[in-house]
């Protein structure tokens, strides 16, 4: 275990509009889907694990785990992590029509060019 993705969990039919807030705001948006219905929103009150980046041949993983009833979102080496390396973690989104592609831009040999 390397760190919970913390934050609060709302339910997944508000994340567009708490999307739409925070880019009004020029706020950087944190949000991590547990399930079809819940989402973890760690943007304003999330803790590090935030800002773990996206990479096609990541270091580490991600799982929902029940822990007394309650889901969380943790992230997990892969490997052993060599102290001062970035870490990193497949994001998985949903695969989209090529009009909605994102670019993915983590450098790795085998980069799918898309996050999506």
């Amino acid at each position: 275990m390397v760190i919970e993705y913390s934050g609060i969990v709302i339910r997944s039919v508000l994340t567009d509009k708490r999307e739409k807030y925070y880019d009004g705001k020029g706020i950087g948006c944190y949000m991590f889907r547990m399930d079809d219905f819940d989402v973890v929103d760690a943007t304003m009150h999330g803790n590090a694990a935030r800002f773990i980046n996206h990479s096609c041949e990541p270091n580490c993983f991600s799982r929902v785990i029940h822990v007394e009833g309650q889901k969380h979102i943790v992230i997990f080496a892969l490997r052993r992590i060599l102290r001062g390396e970035e870490l990193t973690y497949d994001y998985k989104f949903p695969i989209e029509d090529a009009s909605n592609k994102l670019p993915c831009n983590c450098g790795a040999k085998r980069c799918r060019r898309f996050l999506n």
